[in-house]
């Protein structure tokens, strides 16, 4: 697969126009937000429905409180604001008041992972992912690019239940062409190799399918496995993948602990064991910084990932 990064387009526009678009055909859909409109885009939403939408200010467990009152009556929220404020602040609001009564909301948080940039660590959320995935009833989606998250979107629209959606803060690039259909159950493979299979989603698909390109030229096979939803977790391709490397890498815009890495390590470690190295941020919190260089520093860079995919693919064969 070839990716043409110069050519990037706002993800959040995306979210922002396909809620818009939605709440033409269902008048249930209603939107909220903390105060960050502008920046989440649901203003768009707001400007075609303003009696529809709902500006808690900065006042995100009221804001998820709110969305819960709101789906017991047969309403479709979805509250939205940066990933930080979205999980962090709210967590027992999303436990207690969303998740213990299995009400439909969906929060979807913007700015997630070191790419949220300048604003620094108290803005890059590293955490979101394990803070939702470990509540039951919630599931947990990570879209790579503006055509699966518009999709993703409108699968949450139709289909009821708690889920938690991350999108970047920055531009992404096209991966997916028009055949592409979002599937909630399945995990996509998007290359095959056999060296070793290379799991992930989200902002940092793009840079491995480029690392891998570069990869095939030196005489690697990488195989590429997208996975957009982490909770509830597509086991069953990801071992069948395994099957043939039984070598595994998990490359995610988040920490180490408890994201997507820690759901492949707790399936593999369960259903058939393998080694697993996880490329993300170690135990860190996030700096200021321009998001490519930030994306540079923590090793997710494609310039990064060749280096050490390379080096770990080495070291395998040594000792395999």
């Amino acid at each position: 697969m070839i990716i043409d990064k110069e050519n990037r387009k706002s993800i959040r526009n995306v979210f922002g126009n396909t809620l818009a678009e939605l709440g033409k055909t269902n008048p249930n859909i209603v939107v909220l937000d903390a105060d960050l409109s502008c920046s989440t885009q649901t203003q768009l939403f707001a400007k075609e429905f303003p009696d529809r939408f709902f500006n808690t200010g900065i006042a995100e467990q009221d804001m998820i409180a709110t969305a819960a009152g709101l789906a017991s009556v047969g309403k479709i929220p979805f509250a939205s604001t940066f990933a930080m404020f979205a999980t962090g602040r709210t967590f027992d609001q999303i436990r207690n008041s969303v998740c213990y009564p299995e009400f439909n909301v969906k929060v979807v948080g913007t700015h997630g992972g070191v790419t949220v940039g300048e604003d620094g660590a108290s803005h890059q959320a590293l955490e979101d992912i394990s803070l939702m995935r470990v509540i039951p009833n919630m599931s947990v989606i990570v879209p790579a690019d503006c055509r699966e998250c518009e999709q993703v979107i409108k699968f949450a629209a139709e289909n009821y239940g708690p889920m938690y959606i991350r999108i970047p803060r920055t531009n992404v690039c096209d991966i997916f062409d028009d055949s592409y259909e979002f599937d909630f159950c399945k995990a996509k493979v998007l290359e095959d190799g056999t060296d070793v299979t290379v799991i992930t989603n989200g902002e940092t698909l793009a840079e491995v399918i480029e690392a891998a390109e570069t990869l095939k030229t030196q005489g690697y096979s990488v195989q590429i496995i997208h996975v957009p939803v982490v909770k509830p977790l597509d086991g069953a391709t990801i071992i069948d993948c395994v099957r043939k490397t039984k070598f595994v890498m998990v490359v995610e815009n988040h920490s180490i602990t408890g994201g997507l890495g820690s759901a492949v390590c707790e399936l593999l470690a369960e259903y058939y064991p393998v080694p697993v190295h996880r490329i993300g941020v170690n135990d860190n919190f996030g700096q200021s910084g321009k998001w490519d260089f930030l994306l540079d520093y923590y090793g997710l860079s494609s310039k990064k990932l060749i280096e050490s995919i390379k080096r770990y693919i080495d070291k395998y064969r040594l000792v395999k």
